[in-house]
């Protein structure tokens, strides 16, 4: 079956999320989006992982569903056209810090495990480590080799795949405190990294210009601090509903059953020009090195992007990849485009009522920016929705870049 999937997000108990992230509200925003497989983050903290006990039952193999009870009361606030099924899969992410080779090194890395009494061994072992009840993101000085051996010595069937590999500060290719290579950072264990996150930043073509990167699978995810922030970028599977199948479909990067992701502008993203937000100091690669990396400002080295870093690492023109690429559909959050069109700001009353009238008329908000007709989005009395529908998806907007920390700003029209 043909399903859509974002599997790194936050809980409440991770720090600055919203205090209305658990798992009813994910349910609910899951089928406004048109998500069917959501990953239930955090599952390190004792507090969330004591909720997805409590609050979910086992389903397919490997995922879960939301209590009949609950999820009958959820239903409620969902427009009959966006009703569907919607599974949880067991995943946290893990904040490596610490030294090697040298250098002070930061990186986010995402797991995933086949059910609780695994998910479970692994919390107590982290716990040996250091602290993860303090945040749903847990914060260890762990090699993030030596976690990949924990989750491997645990569980066989649990995945492991390093998040927003890119971002400057917490990443594994990151410019200020990641490596320069995935084998650098795993040495011997890097054959069981089959899968990268590309993260806001980047979208596939600027990883295929790392020949590194060509046999392993891109996925995109939303890394969610928000209900409805989910879906921002996703992944799009054609294959069983099951733990197995998804990891699978991932491993293998089969173009029948893992088909391709939806991406962010990654000229949206927060780091993907270089520069300084307290200077007001938004450089490309190119100005960056013409001021040999300096702030003009502040007279301090600039935080360098992730479009620099990619460059940086290239070692392959587009043109020259062979590799069968996966598509990839680059997408605006619906509430972004109502806000433009109707000029006024995205969680003001009047987006909130024509996004609820969109979804109750043509269901879902990902089946309205990928798959809607243009003559039927032109019936929603919504003036100009359709055009903006259209320039998002041929790539016709203009965008002024995101840069350190500060997401960049588009304009359709």
């Amino acid at each position: 079956m043909k399903f859509i999937a974002d599997l790194h997000i936050h809980s409440k108990f991770s720090i600055a999320t919203a205090k209305n992230l658990d798992l009813e509200n994910l349910y609910i925003a899951a089928q406004l989006k048109g998500i069917t497989v959501l990953g239930t983050g955090d599952f390190t903290h004792p507090g969330w992982f004591r909720e997805i006990k409590e609050k979910l039952v086992p389903a397919e193999p490997g995922l879960f569903k939301l209590k009949e009870d609950i999820a009958k009361m959820c239903d409620k606030k969902i427009p009959v056209l966006c009703r569907s099924k919607v599974r949880f899969i067991l995943s946290c992410e893990i904040s490596s810090i610490y030294k090697k080779g040298g250098k002070v090194r930061k990186n986010h890395n995402l797991i995933f495990m086949p059910d609780l009494k695994k998910a479970e061994s692994f919390n107590k072992k982290l716990d040996k480590k250091g602290n993860i009840k303090s945040d749903g993101r847990p914060i260890l000085g762990l090699d993030a080799k030596n976690l990949l051996e924990i989750m491997l010595d645990i569980s066989n069937k649990g995945f492991f795949i390093p998040a927003h590999i890119w971002t400057p500060w917490f990443s594994v290719m990151g410019s200020k405190s990641g490596f320069d290579s995935i084998e650098e950072c795993f040495e011997d264990l890097a054959p069981h990294i089959f899968a990268v996150e590309t993260g806001l930043s980047s979208d596939p073509p600027m990883n295929w210009k790392i020949s590194e990167l060509n046999s392993l699978t891109l996925i995109s995810n939303s890394d969610a601090h928000s209900p409805m922030k989910i879906g921002r970028e996703a992944n799009l599977f054609n294959t069983g509903l099951s733990y197995h199948d998804i990891r699978s479909a991932i491993k293998k990067g089969d173009k029948k059953h893992f088909l391709g992701t939806f991406e962010f502008f990654p000229q949206e993203g927060k780091y993907y020009f270089d520069g300084h937000r307290k200077c007001n100091i938004r450089y490309t690669p190119e100005e960056t090195k013409k001021n040999k990396g300096m702030c003009p400002v502040c007279e301090k080295p600039l935080t360098l992007g992730v479009l620099h870093r990619v460059e940086e690492l290239a070692d392959q023109p587009e043109k020259k990849i062979s590799v069968q690429k996966h598509p990839f559909h680059s997408i605006i959050p619906l509430t972004g485009i109502l806000s433009e069109l109707l000029k006024v700001g995205e969680n003001s009353k009047r987006v909130k009522h024509q996004y609820n009238s969109l979804l109750e008329k043509f269901g879902s908000e990902l089946k309205i920016l990928h798959e809607t007709k243009y003559e039927d989005l032109e019936k929603s009395n919504i003036p100009f929705l359709s055009d903006a529908i259209k320039r998002m998806r041929t790539s016709q907007i203009n965008i002024i870049p995101g840069y350190d920390g500060e997401f960049g700003k588009i304009k359709i029209f």
